[in-house]
Order: structure tokens, then C-alpha cells, then sequence
């Protein structure tokens, strides 16, 4: 062993305790490998800043903004939503579903992000079905560890494996190369989590607690005893009310507030604030409130004339609308200049783009009359708004306090309407892939530049998505791959790994390189595990003169194959709280689906990616 590999080897055992140690942070580690490696005098500065600069780092950025925009345009969540219908119920239904839907999702987009996705998809589910966040939510996270195992691009190991195929002139894996193991191993995952579930227990309902205890707004509906005031009103051609700014017309002092305008576009609606200056059209579906008052709402409908239409039963106070309007309680503070005014004089439509539609006093709602009603010290007011207007209120202004935000306030989705444009650049991006007509890199770039042209994404979003600490850990190990090799390390691990299998099959090589590898991922990330053994793999490829692309398949299996610990991966680590889980959990469950997972491909490979 020269000094130089035990420079090297020193380097790599102290970066990989400390991800043991988790101290520093692995971020850190990777930039610390960065500096040190060039000081050995095996890599120049530039070769161990090569990593930045390599098309695979780019390609998982590009992907993390493209999973971005489905998530901020709602096809996620619209996944989620179906999810649940479907389940009906049924738990074991909706493990299935769940996983499925996980699985597939996660084929195209970071499995970290589809599970953070699922949670509160899978706490709402638990909530309708009964059943323990326990049972669900490690099935969650098997399905997004073998998402990993669907496509080339589903996960940073293969992206990192076809990288070293290609830097060593090999041809790398198509897009859909690694599917044929990954779908068996999803069909067999399924059974084996409906049989597992029941070794989990029933844990406690503390993980849904929170989600119950937070006000949604049918409950500040029942809560601030609001009648059924709400109507949705058709503005005839015949209306006095055609042409008009709204700033000109008193429907507020008769009890009609306008909270909003659905004006008809050739593909759907817009949805408009009422501001003063907005000037209303024939066809026009006016959102209202109507206070009550003496006369018949029929007669103050025919002097406007506006025709009420139905509702739905989905629909109270808009609902249906809530990824663009909704409520939250304000209260007025000691010191406001609101006090001794009415909510008329307040004027919170002008000042904030706010219409009061509620008061309490105390415990109690304020009655009917409420734009007569005088704000004193300590109410409380229910505010109806456009979600960018009710959320400046969070600056702390001191006229008013916000109080609370409902639930519906998290699920709103910055680009709710740019669902089918984010759909169609996915479709585009996987079909370049797929095709072969760019590279990888290229088709990802051209489909985040779309998203960003669609709207499905902005800048700020877009540097926000991507997982800046993961693409740092990657650029810091993947100099120590050239490091091995240039100093002999690859094939010393190369000889080390063949003496361990003995004289025996390929089948046996094969074997031995998995469980080396999974075992690597318990310690270290598993994209750092891809990163170190692809080239052994493809060094012991080498010396028992067979094909290298049943050893590099079998690297990027076993790097997805972390099921074992809650620090294996991120996907375990997010579903350790609202599941409640230990750390044999895990071990319970993962340790004999692991030793599933590396019996079925140890026979696939070789199978479907012949030796010789």
C-alpha cells in the first residue's frame, strides 16, 4: 500500500465517520474532502472541484426544480386527493394505493419530496379510515425508497452509477434500464407491507392531534354562527349594475358585500378582487354576503338584476375556492385606530382588501347586524380575503392581529392553475429522455425552463427546491472515486471484495458486492455508497473478464436498498415522527425485506443483464 492510498483511505475513513457521527453536517464533510484531497498531491484543486461542473450534479438539480412544479401546481396533491377517494375507507386499500401511488410518483420526482408530500395525505387518510399513522407511513417510505428502482432518474445513486459507466467510455443505462427490477420488487413489496403492518402495532393517535386541533374553515363557519348567507349572483344584461365600478355602488351599506368575481375566460374563470376600481360586466358571478336586513333578499336581487344561482354542497362560503380565497381570524388590538369605529366606517375592504363577515365578542358571535356593530378592545374578527391579501396581516400591522390561519392556508398552492402545463412539460421531459434525442442533462434544462415559462415555477422557487446540501455532499465524495483509482485503491477493494467470494459463481460476486454495498449505506448516504462502489463494481466487472452492467445494476439496487435504519436515508427520517417509530422498527421490518430484496436481484441481474 503506497502513502498515497493510505492518505487517501485515511480521508475517506474519517469522512465516513463522521456521517456516523452525523458532526458536521454532510455538507460540511463534502466541502472538507474538497480542501484536503489536493493536499495529498493525488488530485489538483481542479480535479477535486471537477464534481461542479459534472452533467449528473446538473441533472439531479434540474430535477428537483421539475418536481417542484408539481408540487406547487397541485398534481401531487391532486394524486393524494384521488388516493383517498379510491381507499373508501379500506385500510389495506389504501396501503396499496399509497404505496402505488408513492412508488410511481417518486419514479420522476425526489422520493424525499413525494414523502413529504404524503404525510399529511397519509394523517388525513388514517383520520378517514381509523386506522394508526403507524401502519401507514413505513409502507410510505419503502414505496419511495423503491421509486429509486423505476427509472434512471428517480434516484441520485443511479444517476451516479451510469456517470461512472460513462466516465469510463461505457454506454450508460436507458431511461427505463433499471425498471424491469424495480417493478418486481415493488409487486412483491406490497404483500410483504400488508403482512408487516401487523408487526407495527397500533402506536397512538398522537401524530394526528395536531391536524385535528387545527381550525379549517367550516369550523370558523359553525363557530361564528354565520346563516346561509352566501350566494353566488349572475349579472344579467339587463342589470343597472353592468358597467358600473364597484367603487361607486352602495351594496355595502344595504348588506351586500361582494367578496369576489368569477369573470368567464375562454378556458375556464378568472377570479377577481372586488376592488373599487373594478368595473362590472354582463355574465359576471358576483361572490356575496348577505347581512341581514328587512326585506326579502329576492327583492334586493330584482332591483340589481342578479339571479342567484345554486351553490353546491361542497361550496359553503366558496370552499371549492379555497387555493384562492378564504378567512382568518383577526383581533383588534388596545391601541388600535379601528376602536369605537363600525366595520362600514372601517373601511377594511379599501385599506386591506379584506370584507369583515364575522364578530365575536368573547365566546359568543356578535349578531346579525354586524356592519353597525362598533369594534371595541379584544374582538375578534372573522375576515374573508384573497389568500395574498389575509396573509399581509402576518407583518404585524397595529391596526390588527392576526390570530389564526386555518388549515386550508398550508394547502394552498402557489400555481394552482398551472396543473396541465406542468403535466405536459414532465411529459416532454421523460419523452426526450426516453427517446434519446438530447442527453439526459438537456432535456431536464429545457424542461425547467418550460416550467418557469408556464409559470409552474419562478427563480426564487426554483434555487429553493433544489437540495443544495445533497448536490454538495455529491461534488465532495465524488473526487475520492478518481482519488481510488489513480492510487490503486479501486482495485485493492476489487481483490478484497473477489477474496471474500471465494472461488465460487458469479452469482456469489454478485451477492457479496450487494451486501457490501447496502451495508456501506447504513453509515454513509446512499448516494456516497453509489459514488465509492461503482467502481469496484466495475473493477471486479473487469477482472473476472465478464459484462460491467450486472455489477453496476447491482450497485444501484443495493444503494435504494435502505430500508434497514431511520438515518439510512432521508425518506426513513421524515416518516420516524408522525409515525412514531423506533429504531428496531425499522429493523424489524427492514432487515428481512432487505434480505428479500437482495435475494430477487441477485436472480434478476444476471437474468436480464447477461454476464458475458
Amino acid at each position: 500500500m503506497t502513502t498515497d492510498l493510505l492518505l487517501v483511505l485515511l480521508l475517506l475513513g474519517s469522512a465516513i465517520a463522521m456521517f456516523v457521527l452525523n458532526r458536521p453536517r454532510m455538507d460540511a464533510v463534502g466541502l472538507i474532502m474538497i480542501v484536503l484531497l489536493p493536499l495529498t498531491g493525488v488530485l489538483t484543486v481542479n480535479e477535486a472541484l471537477a464534481g461542479f461542473a459534472d452533467a449528473s450534479i446538473i441533472l439531479i438539480a434540474a430535477l428537483f426544480v421539475i418536481g417542484e412544479g408539481l408540487v406547487r401546481t397541485g398534481v401531487a396533491r391532486h394524486m393524494g386527493d384521488w388516493l383517498g377517494k379510491v381507499a373508501g375507507g379500506n385500510e389495506a386499500r389504501a396501503l396499496v394505493m399509497l404505496m402505488l401511488a408513492a412508488a410511481f410518483l417518486g419514479a420522476v420526482m425526489s422520493s424525499t419530496a413525494v414523502v413529504a408530500i404524503f404525510i399529511p395525505i397519509v394523517l388525513r387518510l388514517c383520520q378517514g379510515t381509523a386506522t394508526s399513522p403507524r401502519r401507514l407511513m413505513m409502507p410510505l417510505s419503502v414505496a419511495a425508497l423503491l421509486s429509486g428502482m423505476l427509472t434512471l432518474i428517480a434516484t441520485a445513486p443511479n444517476l451516479m452509477v451510469n456517470a461512472e459507466l460513462a466516465r469510463q467510455g461505457l454506454e450508460g443505462f436507458g431511461f427505463f434500464g433499471i425498471t424491469p427490477f424495480g417493478l418486481p420488487l415493488l409487486a412483491i413489496a406490497i404483500p410483504y407491507m400488508l403482512l408487516a403492518r401487523r408487526f407495527l402495532g397500533g402506536g397512538t393517535a398522537s401524530a394526528t392531534a395536531p391536524e385535528l386541533r387545527r381550525a379549517r374553515l367550516r369550523d370558523w363557519i359553525e363557530l361564528y354562527d354565520l346563516p346561509d348567507r352566501e350566494y353566488r349572483l349572475f349579472l344579467t344584461e339587463t342589470s343597472p349594475l353592468a358597467g358600473q365600478r364597484l367603487g361607486d355602488l352602495t351594496l355595502r351599506a344595504e348588506g351586500l358585500n361582494i367578496l369576489a368575481v368569477e369573470r368567464a375566460r375562454r378556458f375556464g374563470a378568472d377570479l377577481l378582487r372586488p376592488r373599487t376600481e373594478l368595473v362590472l360586466q354582463p355574465g359576471d358571478v358576483l361572490l356575496a354576503d348577505l347581512q341581514a336586513r328587512d326585506a326579502a333578499p329576492g327583492e334586493l336581487f330584482a332591483k340589481y338584476g342578479i339571479k342567484a344561482l345554486p351553490l353546491g354542497e361542497e361550496s359553503r362560503y366558496f370552499t371549492n375556492r379555497a387555493q384562492e380565497i378564504g378567512m382568518v381570524e383577526a383581533l383588534v388590538p388596545a391601541d388600535s385606530p379601528l376602536l369605537g369605529l363600525t366595520i362600514l366606517e372601517a373601511r377594511l375592504q379599501s385599506e386591506y382588501g379584506l370584507t369583515a363577515i364575522g364578530l365575536r365578542r368573547g365566546r359568543k358571535p356578535a349578531g346579525p347586524h354586524l356592519l353597525e356593530q362598533r369594534l371595541a378592545v379584544g374582538d375578534g374578527l372573522l375576515l374573508f380575503g384573497f389568500w395574498s391579501d389575509l396573509s399581509k396581516l402576518r407583518q404585524g400591522d397595529a391596526e390588527l392581529v392576526l390570530l389564526n390561519l386555518p388549515a386550508e392556508f398550508d394547502e394552498v398552492l402557489p400555481a394552482a392553475g398551472r396543473a396541465p402545463a406542468a403535466v405536459a412539460c414532465l411529459l416532454l421531459t421523460v419523452g426526450l429522455m426516453v427517446a434519446g434525442v438530447l442527453p439526459n442533462v438537456h432535456a431536464a434544462l429545457i424542461g425547467c425552463l418550460l416550467m418557469g415559462l408556464f409559470g409552474c415555477v419562478d427563480l426564487t422557487s426554483a434555487y429553493r427546491a433544489i437540495n443544495w446540501k445533497t448536490l454538495v455532499l455529491i461534488v465532495g465524495m465524488l473526487p475520492f472515486s478518481v482519488a481510488l483509482q489513480r492510487t490503486g485503491g479501486v482495485d485493492l477493494a476489487a481483490d478484497a471484495l473477489l477474496a471474500a467470494a471465494g472461488e465460487h459463481s458469479p452469482r456469489i460476486v454478485l451477492t457479496v458486492l450487494f451486501a457490501v454495498t447496502m451495508l456501506l449505506g447504513l453509515f454513509i448516504s446512499n448516494t456516497a455508497t453509489a459514488v465509492l462502489m461503482a467502481p469496484v463494481a466495475l473493477a471486479v466487472a473487469a477482472d473476472l473478464g465478464l459484462s460491467p452492467y450486472p455489477f453496476a445494476m447491482t450497485v444501484a439496487l443495493a444503494a435504494s436498498t435502505a430500508f434497514m435504519t431511520p438515518v439510512s436515508s432521508p425518506v426513513n427520517t421524515l416518516v420516524v415522527g408522525p409515525g412514531n417509530y423506533s429504531f428496531g422498527d425499522f429493523m424489524k421490518v427492514g432487515l428481512p425485506f432487505s434480505l428479500l430484496c437482495m435475494g430477487i436481484s441477485v436472480v434478476l441481474v444476471p437474468w436480464l443483464l447477461p454476464l458475458r
